[in-house]
């Protein structure tokens, strides 16, 4: 099974558009369009995950991002290790310095 249980989803959700705003944004930026000016993570699932990304503040329609995982993952404790590989590759794609990762 590769979909995760509804609270798992909601508590990765919550802890990255909490949280990891900026990480969001990153993501977006690399994966969407570099002109991304605000990011939020919807959705996740076995085989990626999923944000929405606007290229202007107000109104303007956000747009759908869904960037595969390196792996299929089954296992909550996957969803971090991935996210965290994600936000690499973000940061290489944009010239940026990663920060550490406890």
């Amino acid at each position: 099974m590769t979909d995760f249980d509804p609270a798992v989803v909601a508590a990765v959700l919550a802890h990255m558009n909490g949280d990891h705003a900026d990480d969001n944004l990153l993501i977006a930026r690399a994966f969407g369009d570099r002109a991304a000016v605000r990011a939020r993570m919807v959705d996740v699932d076995g085989h990626a995950g999923h944000w929405v990304y606007a290229l202007e503040e107000g109104p303007e329609p956000e747009r759908p991002l869904r960037v595969e995982w390196s792996v299929a993952i089954t296992e909550r404790p996957e969803i971090r290790r991935e996210i965290v590989i994600l936000y690499d590759r973000a940061c290489a794609a944009l010239g940026l310095v990663p920060r550490e990762h406890e």
